[in-house]
């Protein structure tokens, strides 16, 4: 199963395609004119299109932007991952090790011998040497390492794959085909950074000690991310409200980390909006998150009362010199490729009801109001898709963490993927909102229910989540 392949084929045979038949049985068109007989010219978009896809995939995969000299020179991760039999400190990471902290292995990347070796359980997953192996093979999605002429880990990076893409299982759990696009809710960020053996930089960038980031990193757990600590150090929602009922206390700030995929077409794309558009949030990670060496510039976060850390610290003016800025130059790349990614197409009868699921497409357009804002087929609103806390029936305090205290219509394309749990470790399935605190989605429908007062039947409640599940993204 190669659905990342899709990114591809959409560019490079439909798109291609569609050029190819226009060239040949329409001659006057101005983009595709014949030269002289059997030759014909190529229509310059496409040829960028094919491009610009092809860089934006490598980019996607495995660009670290230069972001090594945070993980690698600052917080020595290269080091921890190696273990003191290889030239590093403490025991290391096994591949076993990485497989339990949800990072995953491209099975395109080893050779078949390897492929076999492992079929047949002769490779030690338990040696961090055969980590070191994997590494050097390219094959640890989203992670890249650099090998000094001894052959030694000397440092480590991480690219856009390492949250943003899983793989198939093919091989085995947590070693198969690239699914880009996917978002890892395997992935335990929290647990990968507190292996760095030296957490001091970040600890004083928040004004606390070592102990208090790891407790915090720890609280995240798989598959979640906190991309605003590093701007307002809340690391706790004190309250957790829904529908008028307070559902937790001191919640973690980390939101479940969103799919990169079936983003076209629509406005805001991050759980709380506001912040900015596809290529505004790739910059805004590319420089503020991943720590690489770019560019940035957003004056809101001068705003000392809401974003004390990055005020302080000028997060909102970066500059580097051109010649050094390894990330500008590759945000239309970048921007196109994800664009390209497709929502997963549920199958009938494998992810949803088919006669359950026709039900339920009349009651999305109609009683159960859903259109009303998953606007067919974008699944979100064509323009503004954001809306206070007060319209959704939650609390305001992931979004008040953004510039505007807005959250996003999310788009519904591939929801079926979480709902089933598809390439994710049983206990991971489902979690929806920006924190996960519905577990499935008809706790998702029962809210809605309660709070506009639809009335749903316990079988119109049923048929909505069929229907839920069969929408795929245009």
């Amino acid at each position: 199963m190669k659905r990342y392949l899709i990114g591809i084929l959409f560019v490079t045979l439909i798109i291609g395609g569609f050029v190819g038949f226009n060239a040949v049985n329409a001659s006057s068109d101005q983009g595709n004119s014949i030269n002289a007989p059997g030759q014909i010219k190529k229509d310059p978009a496409v040829e960028n299109a094919q491009q610009l896809v092809l860089e934006g995939r490598q980019i996607f995969r495995f660009d670290t932007f230069g972001d090594e000299a945070f993980w690698g020179d600052t917080l020595k991760l290269h080091q921890a991952i190696a273990g003191a039999a290889n030239g590093g400190v403490g025991p290391g990471v096994s591949p076993n090790t990485a497989l339990a902290v949800g990072l995953k292995v491209d099975v395109d990347a080893l050779p078949q011998p390897l492929i076999q070796d492992i079929k047949k359980g002769r490779v030690n997953l338990n040696d961090p040497a055969t980590t070191l192996a994997l590494l050097k093979l390219n094959a640890v999605v989203g992670i890249n390492g650099s090998f000094d002429n001894s052959g030694k880990l000397s440092s480590v990076g991480i690219t856009c794959a390492i949250c943003h893409s899983t793989v198939d299982d093919s091989l085995a759990p947590g070693i198969g085909h690239r699914l880009d696009g996917w978002a890892n809710h395997d992935l335990n960020v929290g647990a990968i950074v507190n292996l760095s053996p030296d957490l001091s930089s970040v600890a004083n960038l928040l004004g606390t000690n070592e102990a208090t980031v790891r407790t915090v990193l720890n609280s995240w757990g798989p598959g979640k991310f906190d991309a605003e600590l590093f701007l307002d150090g809340k690391a706790f929602n004190p309250q957790q409200v829904t529908d008028g009922v307070v559902t937790g206390t001191n919640v973690p700030g980390a939101t479940l980390i969103p799919n990169a995929f079936g983003l076209a077409g629509f406005n805001q794309h991050t759980w709380t909006g506001a912040w900015g558009s596809v290529p505004y949030w790739n910059a805004f990670v590319a420089n503020l998150e991943m720590h690489g060496k770019g560019t940035f510039f957003d004056p809101r976060l001068d705003n000392a009362a809401k974003f004390p850390i990055a005020a302080q610290n000028g997060f909102g003016h970066i500059r580097t010199n051109p010649d050094d800025d390894l990330i500008t130059s590759k945000l239309p790349a970048l921007q196109f490729y994800q664009l390209a990614l497709p929502s997963p197409v549920p199958q009938p009868g494998i992810d949803f009801n088919k006669e359950a699921a026709a039900r339920g497409d009349e009651l999305f357009s109609g009683k159960a109001q859903c259109n009303n804002c998953h606007a067919e087929p974008l699944w979100t609103e064509p323009g503004w898709n954001l809306h206070k806390p007060s319209e959704i029936g939650i609390d305001s305090f992931e979004a008040d963490r953004a510039p505007d205290g807005v959250y996003k219509t999310m788009n519904l394309g591939g929801i079926f993927v979480r709902e089933r749990g598809l390439f994710m470790k049983p206990e991971n399935k489902g979690r929806f909102y920006h924190d996960g605190r519905f577990k499935t989605l008809l706790d998702v429908v029962n809210h809605y229910d309660k709070l506009f007062t639809l009335g749903l039947t316990n079988q119109e409640k049923g048929d909505l989540v069929e229907y839920l599940k069969s929408l795929s993204s245009p």
